[in-house]
């Protein structure tokens, strides 16, 4: 498939796009060009930052064996994380649309090396921290711009507890740690609206009212 690096994305409408990334954790195996991934991460660098310091790194990992790397270490983390949750979920009453959300997270888990893309976010940390402020919205930004190119995305940083050791596979510092991890590739299944709860139940002018703010999380 021959695509259009320049035009590729530039005409879909910023309030569908806000409305229809939802998150894809069922890619295909199939190779992105990876112009296209420069192009989303392009997206990426036009977030709000403080100072204009710009801190990121996008570090695109497309060899299958960093893959594997990767993925094995994320499976360590993820499945002791989900084991009881899966077991909440043999539970009757359990919310269908949550059951969707997990059987899809364990999906992207066992099939973590056959995403094409892994991409992870970085930065230089500031006092000590990472510059969540400004990277953050930058992943927004590229989340929205793989929605635009066609492109599935998932964010997650289940990673993390292995970061030491996957940041130095991919010749990241201690003063550059990466953030999020983000599998891209084309997708199995359609975008499409996500569930959410009537903006009508949680917009206020003015002040909260008290049986509003004493509601339980």
């Amino acid at each position: 498939m021959k695509i259009d690096i320049d035009t590729i994305g530039e005409d879909l409408g910023l309030l569908e796009a806000i409305r229809t990334t939802r998150a894809i954790r069922r890619l295909k195996p199939d190779p992105v060009p990876v112009e296209l991934i420069r192009k989303v991460c392009e997206a990426g660098t036009y977030a709000p930052n403080g100072g204009n310091r710009q801190p990121w790194f996008f570090v695109a990992v497309m060899d299958q064996e960093k893959r594997q790397f990767i993925a094995e270490k994320y499976r360590a983390t993820f499945n002791p994380y989900i084991a009881p949750a899966i077991a909440a979920a043999e539970s009757a009453d359990y919310p269908e649309a949550k059951r969707r959300n997990m059987k899809a997270a364990i999906y992207l888990a066992d099939h973590l090396h056959e995403a094409p893309v892994h991409l992870f976010v970085a930065g230089w940390t500031r006092r000590g921290q990472p510059q969540s402020q400004a990277l953050f919205p930058a992943i927004q930004n590229l989340l929205l711009a793989c929605r635009a190119v066609g492109l599935g995305a998932s964010l997650t940083t289940s990673h993390l507890a292995h970061g030491k050791q996957i940041d130095e596979r991919l010749g990241l510092s201690v003063d550059t740690p990466s953030i999020a991890l983000i599998p891209i590739g084309w997708p199995i299944g359609k975008y499409g609206t996500p569930t959410r709860r009537s903006i009508d139940t949680c917009f206020y002018v003015d002040e909260v009212p008290a049986s509003a703010a004493a509601k339980k999380k």
